[in-house]
């Protein structure tokens, strides 16, 4: 990989900052004479400019609007764009291509690397195919380029900026730093409410859609910020500064009253102890084989005991926690298994290719039984989509949709496993679990939601897979030919 990707000589580093100062006060000129149109021009030139000059830092730029960015659709505008971290995204996304086709192709190590090919197949059946086949071919194709726009910024793009080891921690901060406003306004909002059950619903919007999107971006960043805390040779001022966000991210999950978030950080903490007690592989897939097993054989009898959970959502904890069994009265859970059944519903119809990427909200409604319906069942997925990552995809794309995305995070986490067996480097090793466990929460979380069609999620998401392959890469090879060199003398 050529390491000049992202980087410029002093003289083009002098002209990028002279046109940006020239640039900047022409537009203060502009807004003084009372132009007010004049500040958007330059705005774009800024971006034209640092796309040549300074792509890098349109790339942060983008992972640090995410947490603040405002989608239109919920707003009276109506337009269903994310302002303005998409058209930056789509611009980087142009851009990168440009780049890489000017270089001769992408880096032969990103392409040889087995999580690399996992999602070039996920994407193949996700584009090539299913979109093809659509039922909605101008929705699928939407939702085709929206996912290759986050998977070619926020995995391919960041694997060449993550070949400098401290830009991994750059990236981390600058989707964590905005995340923290957001969690301090949210806390704010519900603290004017009297910290209402209901109000911890939407005291994040319009930054968040809602608790359960607000709550997985927060229960992602836990592990890390923790993992963070952990590293050696910081001061004492970054390390109190750490563990203050990590409070505040701790406090702000606990009062969005998102129980699939709790779940999720519950599931990571027991992924925790089988590194600290360093369990074997195969005891944990036999264990995972187990519980799937007693669920098939026992499903009737669990069910039975659930229906007769009449505990409901409630500002009272102890309640909340127990009513994430509640599938008889409680509406949130009902209402999510009356999803997955549709979903099911669909994939029996088209179990090959399914109704094509993003069509879930615009079909499943012919799919509702009556008997399944909740007090707050629509047609249209007002409400949410399929709150599944992996039965969303089986309607959409049939049986290889969940599939492919499944051996993407297999394949991932059995090489960051592999990894964390030969790295030698003790902060390394720390920050690789904090991630590891941080998208282990969003394993769950996918279980129960579906969130990766938004860029809110999807920058995280895709970031943290990039990460751990940027270590596999990268610092494998580096720590491989330092015990070459070792041995030798």
């Amino acid at each position: 990989m050529k390491e000049g990707f992202f980087q410029l000589d002093k003289s083009k580093v002098t002209w990028f900052y002279i046109l940006t100062i020239l640039i900047a006060s022409l537009a203060a000129y502009g807004y003084v004479k009372g132009y007010i149109v004049a500040l958007a021009i330059p705005f774009l030139l800024i971006l034209a400019i640092a796309a040549i000059f300074r792509f890098d830092l349109l790339i942060y730029l983008a992972v640090l609007v995410t947490p603040f960015s405002i989608n239109l659709a919920k707003t009276g505008i109506g337009i269903g764009v994310s302002l303005p971290s998409e058209p930056l995204m789509f611009g980087i996304f142009l851009v990168f291509w440009i780049k890489i086709l000017a270089e001769g192709g992408l880096d032969k190590r990103i392409l040889k690397h087995p999580v690399t090919w996992m999602i070039l197949i996920h994407l193949g059946w996700y584009t090539m195919i299913t979109t093809l086949t659509s039922t909605m071919p101008v929705v699928s194709i939407k939702s085709t380029l929206a996912r290759y726009c986050y998977v070619s910024v926020f995995y391919f793009s960041l694997l060449y900026l993550f070949i400098k080891k401290q830009n991994i921690h750059k990236f981390l901060w600058a989707y964590l730093l905005p995340l923290l406003g957001v969690c301090i306004i949210t806390m704010l909002n519900q603290a004017s409410a009297g910290f209402t059950e209901q109000n911890a619903h939407i005291a994040m919007v319009p930054y968040y859609n809602d608790h359960t999107a607000y709550a997985a971006v927060i229960a992602l960043f836990i592990p890390v910020i923790i993992a963070l805390l952990f590293e050696n040779k910081i001061n004492k001022t970054l390390k109190t500064f750490i563990f203050i966000v990590a409070a505040l991210l701790i406090t702000a999950i606990i009062l969005s009253y998102t129980r699939a978030a709790w779940v999720a950080l519950a599931g990571a903490l027991g992924c925790l102890f089988i590194y600290i007690l360093k369990i074997k592989n195969w005891v944990v897939y036999t264990g995972i084989g187990l519980v799937v097993l007693t669920y098939a054989l026992f499903h009737v009898e669990i069910t039975m005991y659930l229906e007769r959970n009449d505990k409901t959502s409630s500002t009272d904890y102890t309640k909340h926690v127990q009513s994430i069994g509640n599938i008889s009265t409680d509406d949130s859970n009902i209402e999510r298994l009356n999803r997955w059944s549709c979903a099911l519903r669909m994939f029996n119809e088209k179990p090959l290719l399914g109704y094509g990427p993003g069509t879930y909200m615009f079909q499943y409604g012919q799919f509702q039984k009556y008997s399944e319906r909740s007090g707050i069942s629509t047609n249209f997925a007002e409400g949410g989509g399929s709150h599944s990552e992996y039965l969303g995809p089986l309607s959409e794309q049939g049986i290889l949709g969940p599939v492919t995305f499944i051996l993407i995070l297999a394949v991932l986490l059995q090489r960051s496993s592999t990894f964390l067996r030969r790295c030698a480097n003790r902060n390394t090793r720390v920050l690789t679990k904090g991630i590891v466990l941080g998208l282990v929460t969003y394993i769950i979380h996918g279980g129960l939601n579906y969130f990766l069609d938004t860029e809110k999620l999807a920058v995280p998401f895709w970031g943290f897979i990039a990460c751990l392959v940027a270590f596999d890469i990268y610092y494998s090879e580096h720590q491989q030919q330092e015990l070459n060199q070792h041995s030798a003398a």
